[in-house]
């Protein structure tokens, strides 16, 4: 009796440490650091991790869509960097002397922000016709808009009179979306970003969880074939779902503009293996039809505490890499153990 009790709770113990397996890696994480130096557990350094991870976030949460379609997205990064170039490129001050538009009237400050989120919108929406409609691996169908997508942004940044030169003078006003708070003390103020991304989230959870298009795209990346018999869309739910991806990520361009007060055609460069890498280790399955939203938040603030925390306590910026790669591999190496084992 005593063993087959043993056995119980061995398995509700495995059965605990594997759900909660990236929540368990992100306190060990933060209690590792703290143990060295107590100081990351201030309220100040917990507001630098959460500005820092909240574009991140929004970034991811576009992946997480195509990955639990069974797709992948290599034009996040790029998509990222033109939407960035797009409004900083309509939001310079009247004054600066290197403007990217000379002649551009002063504009009402939601123009520009959603011409840059409709670009992401169109580019994502190319991205689900080629997949959808012609075929093509989403693998390939998004490393080609990858390229393209670059050498748009690159020939839009290259134009007269601004000839590659970082965009630089922002107004005020859009600095302020990435860069302002609610509170008067700095410490402990709310910065809009995180509120952003927090709202964004909040929505993304319920398309995931309460509406139509998120039940499909759960049973599309679970089984493509049995969706389509049982009478889903499937061609018309992908387009939606690159196309509110490409949103998202214009979303998030638009943000790291005004944070960082400037943009560039490389701005958003590798930005899509962060936010895979953050997916997979938050729980969305390679193989599609599995992750959540908090899996998705949990990914993004592993890899966020692991640069901003061993950069903190002096650990070399290549180490990092090392430990990032290995947490990836384990994760991807447990996801297919997982897939294996449900088969």
């Amino acid at each position: 009796m005593s063993t087959k009790t043993e056995t119980l709770k061995s398995r509700d113990i495995s059965g605990f440490v594997t759900k909660y397996a990236i929540y368990i890696v992100l306190v060990v994480l933060v209690v590792g650091i703290a143990i060295y130096d107590p100081r990351f557990l201030s309220v100040s350094i917990l507001r630098d991790i959460l500005l820092q991870s909240s574009t991140r976030v929004i970034i991811a949460l576009g992946a997480a869509f195509i990955l639990i379609t069974g797709g992948t997205d290599l034009s996040t990064g790029r998509i990222v960097g033109l939407t960035a170039v797009i409004s900083a490129s309509m939001l310079q001050t009247q004054e600066y002397g290197r403007r990217f538009f000379p002649d551009l009237p002063h504009l009402p400050l939601l123009v520009p922000i959603i011409l840059a989120i409709i670009a992401g919108l169109l580019v994502g929406l190319i991205n689900g016709l080629i997949v959808a409609k012609f075929k093509v691996p989403p693998f390939i169908a998004t490393l080609g808009t990858m390229v393209a997508v670059y050498g748009a942004n690159s020939l839009y940044f290259d134009m007269k009179p601004n000839q590659s030169q970082p965009i630089g003078g922002l107004r005020p006003d859009f600095s302020k979306i990435g860069t302002g708070s609610i509170g008067s003390d700095a410490t402990y103020s709310i910065p809009y970003i995180v509120i952003i991304a927090i709202v964004v989230a909040i929505i993304v959870w319920i398309v995931f969880n309460k509406t139509k298009l998120g039940k499909y795209m759960y049973a599309i990346g679970g089984n493509i074939h049995a969706a389509t018999v049982s009478g889903i869309n499937v061609n018309r739910y992908l387009i939606y779902i690159y196309s509110i991806a490409g949103a998202l990520y214009g979303l998030a361009g638009v943000l790291e503009a005004a944070r960082t007060g400037g943009a560039t055609n490389n701005y958003g460069n590798m930005y899509e293996l962060d936010a895979i890498a953050a997916c997979v280790v938050g729980g969305v399955s390679t193989s599609g039809g599995i992750g959540t939203v908090p899996g998705v938040l949990a990914g993004v603030l592993i890899f966020s505490v692991i640069n901003y925390g061993l950069t903190f306590i002096g650990i070399s910026p290549y180490w990092q890499l090392i430990i990032k790669g290995v947490i990836i591999v384990a994760a991807v190496a447990f996801d297919m153990r997982k897939y294996m084992n449900s088969k």
